[in-house]
């Protein structure tokens, strides 16, 4: 979408949906994003499954494959959204910001619109990353409903981590610095309980992993997926870990949301 393609007059919702479209047209139309984001997410968590997965004793009698998924699901979701920072950065650097703000068009679809756009990519890569852990011997314990609440559950903590990247993006200024920024969710990332048991972690690394949202989340996705086996191992209920990644999800979109927001006026 060009700038004069815009709508003239457009309203937020359309305004939105507007860049939203072009930007999922435009991951669609680079195949190289789709496949290589697509054998990246295979690869790695069959790596996980099939290279490291023997050397992992998850105790309580849960298998590494049914432990590794659900926290591989949670983990992947701020992965598959770093390339949001990229494209935040390179859409302000090209001018297709500025040309958007010189129409008669709302500001805010510009923010809106990528976060949407990053939902369509995000069920995508979820989609993905479930149909392979079946594939890998991986089978839900939790009723069909749990199923469909652990989904809908990465979707808003994707959403909370869309508006980091797109805050990252802003402030970034180019591509590369985008990139090399988003790429500090590696420590959330392998600092939790997505991987392997806390328990096995050293005392302040623990520390860290205990308090931190992708454990939370990936407890979460585990709780729900894997019904009463998983509260044996992880020692609360489904809701309990639920509650504390909403609330998380809820912090990280609220403060980053207005940061966005702030850094995305001052232009």
């Amino acid at each position: 979408m060009t700038a004069a393609g815009a709508s003239r007059g457009a309203t937020l919702p359309i305004a939105t949906m507007l860049v939203a479209r072009r930007a999922v047209l435009t991951f669609l139309r680079t195949p190289q994003l789709v496949v290589l984001g697509t054998v990246q997410l295979v690869g790695f968590l069959m790596t996980f499954r099939y290279v490291f997965g023997g050397a992992f004793d998850t105790r309580g009698g849960l298998s590494y494959v049914d432990f590794a998924v659900p926290g591989f699901v949670a983990a992947g979701v701020p992965f598959t959204l770093i390339g949001t920072a990229v494209v935040m950065a390179e859409d302000l650097q090209r001018g297709f910001v500025d040309r958007l703000r010189s129409l008669p068009f709302p500001s805010a679809a510009v923010l809106a619109g990528r976060v949407l756009a990053d939902g369509v990519v995000l069920a995508w890569s979820l989609a993905i990353a479930t149909l392979t852990g079946f594939a890998i011997g991986f089978r839900p314990h939790g009723s069909v409903p749990q199923a469909l609440a652990a989904f809908g559950l990465c979707l808003v903590f994707g959403l909370a981590f869309s508006w980091v990247f797109i805050t990252l993006g802003l402030l970034a200024g180019n591509g590369q610095a985008a990139q090399g920024m988003a790429m500090l969710v590696f420590p959330l990332t392998f600092g939790s309980s997505a991987y392997v048991p806390v328990e096995t972690m050293p005392d302040w690394l623990r520390a860290f992993a205990d308090n931190q949202p992708v454990t939370w989340m990936a407890n979460a996705v585990r709780a729900l997926t894997l019904g009463d086996h998983a509260r044996r191992f992880l020692g609360h209920d489904a809701a309990y870990y639920v509650t504390g990644s909403l609330v998380w999800a809820v912090v990280i979109m609220v403060v980053f949301f207005c940061l966005a927001v702030a850094r995305f006026r001052r232009g």
